[in-house]
């Protein structure tokens, strides 16, 4: 029975030993989550904190639309401009009365465009004109004056043959004659000057109305009824220096700002393929008219003016619009040709230029492989590879600067 209670006893189990046993299992514990914590975060640190973060895009083949054209020799963007645009204006300052022409309305030469106030010139037109018949009527009375003189003058020689009267009377009567005659002569002068003013006046007169100087279209319209109009900037702003400004259409071309680069691609008679901006599927058939023989010393660039084979209603000034050059035998090519090889376009920030190399950073697993390129022709903001890609592959576009043969990346 004793042995019995001791073996009992001895199957009690300490409560104590247990409890310690638990607080040494929890540290235990702890410390491998916080040793496992610090291994990630250093794992994390090691492939991300230290990878450069860079923008990537995917090399694609382009058939043509949108960038750079196939088959083209050189691609440029511009604008369309108009040969003939005037901002027209009166002649004198004036304040205006009528304004007879609206945004967007077609007008023809010689169209009445506005009329100023010509009130004072009129005022000044009737005195001129009263002058005139002044100058003209003394001038008459002198011719009927001169012509009794000259009566006089015949009888008197007569008289003085017959010694009836003395050689006196008659030789007073010759200089009334020759006085009278310079009269006349002064009173002819007087109407050609009385005539002037009154011709100078009419032109003053018709300067009071704007007309247009060439066939057109009204693009703005710059005054209105009542505001004072001059040919020269004048009133602290609150004169207006024109009417409306009037663009002629038929006179509508390209100009567009080639590399100096690429200068010698470009030929008088060229064609060439405009695109415009608003219309993107629209492909217009051009040639080069001339290229201005002056540089862009900032820009580096030539421009070159691009004429239309055919005007359209579409095409309009200041539009944006991306041409491209051709060679004749590709502008010759016929419908049932082969279609040219797509090109492969990217970025001209993912190309980095190293001495005479053209490189690339191309993404493979986390990194970027360095690799040499060989670009061709391009447009503002793209360039084609000709070799050293392959359409898709992963290229860096943004950040190409900072990176190195190998570096770890982050794509945004």
């Amino acid at each position: 029975m004793a042995n019995l209670k001791e073996e009992l006893a001895s199957l009690k189990i300490d409560h104590q030993a247990r409890a310690s046993s638990g607080r040494r299992g929890g540290t235990i514990a702890i410390v491998a989550i916080l040793l496992l914590a610090a291994a990630a975060g250093g794992w994390y640190w090691s492939r991300g904190a230290q990878a450069a973060s860079v923008k990537t895009a995917v090399v694609t083949a382009s058939s043509g639309t949108g960038g750079a054209t196939p088959g083209a020799v050189l691609n440029a963007s511009g604008y369309v401009t108009a040969r003939r645009r005037a901002t027209v204006s009166s002649k004198v300052t004036g304040k205006v009365l009528e304004v007879f022409v609206e945004e967007g309305k077609a007008v023809k030469r010689g169209q009445v465009l506005a009329r100023l106030d010509d009130s004072q010139i009129r005022a000044a037109m009737a005195v001129a004109q009263a002058q005139l018949v002044t100058a003209r009527g003394a001038a008459a009375e002198d011719e009927a004056r001169l012509r009794e003189a000259e009566r006089q003058y015949t009888r008197l020689n007569q008289l003085v043959q017959e010694k009836v009267v003395g050689r006196a009377e008659v030789d007073t009567a010759q200089s009334s004659v020759e006085s009278l005659k310079a009269r006349i002569e002064l009173a002819k002068h007087q109407v050609e000057v009385a005539q002037s003013q009154v011709a100078a006046l009419e032109v003053d007169l018709s300067d009071m109305v704007v007309r247009a100087p060439f066939d057109g279209v009204a693009i703005s319209k710059d005054a209105q009824p009542g505001e004072m109009i001059s040919p020269v900037s004048a009133g602290g702003g609150f004169t207006r220096t024109g009417i409306c400004t009037i663009v002629d259409m038929s006179s509508l071309e390209i100009e567009v700002d080639v590399s100096e680069s690429y200068i010698n691609r470009v030929k008088s008679d060229q064609p060439v393929e405009a695109i415009l901006d608003a219309y993107p599927d629209w492909r217009i058939p051009a040639h080069v008219i001339t290229t201005v023989p002056t540089a862009d010393r900032q820009k580096a660039t030539v421009r070159v003016r691009i004429g239309f084979e055919e005007l359209e209603p579409r095409i309009l000034p200041d539009m944006g619009v991306k041409v491209s050059f051709y060679n004749e035998k590709q502008a010759e090519a016929k419908p049932g040709d082969a279609p040219p090889k797509p090109r492969l376009l990217v970025p001209k920030a993912a190309v980095r230029s190293e001495g005479t190399q053209s490189i690339v950073f191309v993404v493979r697993d986390g990194r970027v492989e360095r690799r040499a390129v060989t670009t061709g022709p391009g447009n503002s903001d793209q360039v084609e590879i000709l070799s050293g890609l392959n359409s898709g592959e992963k290229i860096v576009v943004e950040g190409v600067a900072t990176l190195a043969d190998g570096a770890r990346i982050q794509e945004r």
